[in-house]
């Protein structure tokens, strides 16, 4: 259905608008709850039809910087490369297909 898919700083914008649907997960290697969420998102992206774009702020700081990352796992959810919603931290499968379906079916954009 979906795909996760490591993006850098110059790919980002062509990510964003390369699918109806698409989460930034910004993470950076030393971070444990970027490791905890990783395999919640794999197993996201088999089950939605969306793009998982991983970017790590430590090899790619400038889009997380211009979006005012502070804290990771930040995700940024994109619709048609606009962002719809955003959440930071690790958060349990359940949690996180809640968000995603409550974003998916909203319809105020």
């Amino acid at each position: 259905m979906g795909e996760v898919r490591a993006v850098t700083d110059s790919e980002y914008e062509s990510a964003i608008n390369d699918s109806e649907w698409v989460i930034v997960d910004f993470w950076a290697p030393w971070c444990s709850p970027c490791k905890a969420i990783a395999p919640v998102l794999q197993a996201v992206s088999e089950e939605r039809e969306v793009l998982i774009a991983k970017v790590d702020t430590d090899a790619n700081p400038s889009v997380a910087g211009r979006l005012g990352v502070r804290s990771i796992p930040a995700l940024f959810m994109y619709r048609n490369g606009t962002v719809v919603s955003q959440k930071t931290g690790a958060m349990p499968k359940a949690a996180l297909l809640k968000w995603i379906d409550e974003v998916m079916s909203a319809d105020d954009f």
